[in-house]
């Protein structure tokens, strides 16, 4: 498994500003708000889509048949891939479970093979990745140097990274590991509903640790990530962990609702399998190590700053 040991690019980032970044999944959740953040940042952002380009700033490419245009890619500073089948949509089937291996191994490797081809390689390579790397781990402090856990999205997170290394040496290749984004989307997006509704639930004993992050500060750390040093994987997580209880408890009291249901592990382990032990009962308590040394300062430092701001922007 490749780590930080891969070669910086010959040239930095930081001398050529304002930079133009192609980007996939720039329409999603997590990439909508980090394109409005390069773009006050005063960046030239073109985004990757399937269909025929409707502006002047998308781009088509075919992840599926690993199809980009190396002529594209040449034409950029850095690439940030954000590609991948959300692993929230249940139940994970044998055929869900194929498409999100698939999606992210497609669209990762179109890109970095698209680098390969290309006379003049981008610097940077942000490719998304996930906490899902470590498994269940509790009352381990989990690190970038931590060692690869199992299950499902372990092993989908190692296939994932090691696709992305296919890049050609010249280009500074990072995979960040994410967790739960606190936003209005991705896991919230059941979360907020529910707990509209005085549904809002403990999940198992609720001891488990969930690694976070608040939705700008996950935007704002790839931004920094395009003109560190830094390479290999880069844990995208609060500084501060919490518990899945804390989470919703939170969550529950900032909307004012009643907080009284607890779900019991087994009840979601039979409805759910394998998605149920990956995304709701796995204890990690990532730290984001290298982004803090790296001198990365996070506006939101607990998950009670990240949600009271989500709920007070409503």
């Amino acid at each position: 498994m490749p780590t930080a040991s891969r070669p910086a690019q010959p040239r930095s980032l930081k001398e050529n500003p304002p930079l133009k970044i192609l980007i996939s999944g720039a329409s999603g959740f997590i990439g909508g708000e980090l394109v409005r953040q390069l773009e006050e940042d005063g960046h030239t952002v073109l985004r990757l889509v399937r269909s025929e380009p409707k502006s002047e700033s998308e781009r088509t490419w075919a992840p599926s048949a690993r199809m980009v245009d190396a002529g594209l890619i040449e034409s950029v500073d850095a690439v940030i891939n954000l590609s991948g089948a959300p692993t929230g949509h249940l139940p994970w089937t044998r055929g869900y479970k194929k498409q999100i291996l698939d999606s992210r191994i497609d669209s990762t490797a179109a890109l970095a093979e698209a680098m390969g081809r290309a006379s003049s390689p981008p610097a940077v390579f942000l490719n998304a990745s996930a906490v899902g790397y470590y498994g269940d781990r509790p009352a381990e402090r989990l690190t970038e140097e931590s060692s690869k856990g199992e299950g499902f999205l372990a092993d989908v997170v190692d296939k994932w990274e090691a696709t992305a290394h296919i890049a050609p040496e010249a280009t500074r290749v990072v995979t960040f590991r994410t967790g739960l984004v606190v936003g209005r989307g991705g896991a919230f997006t059941p979360l907020i509903p529910l707990t509209r509704l005085g549904l809002g639930s403990r999940f198992g004993t609720g001891g488990q640790h969930w690694p976070w992050i608040s939705l700008y500060d996950e935007a704002a750390a790839i931004r920094h990530l395009l003109t560190s040093s830094l390479s290999g994987p880069v844990n995208l997580a609060g500084p501060t962990p919490a518990t899945s209880d804390r989470i919703t408890r939170l969550l529950a009291k900032d909307m004012h609702r009643w907080y009284g249901f607890a779900i019991p592990e087994p009840i979601i382990t039979t409805a759910l399998g394998a998605a149920g032990m990956d995304l709701l009962l796995a204890s990690q308590k990532v730290l984001p190590q290298r982004l803090l040394e790296d001198g990365f300062v996070f506006r939101h430092s607990t998950v009670e700053t990240a949600i009271d701001e989500m709920i007070a922007t409503a």
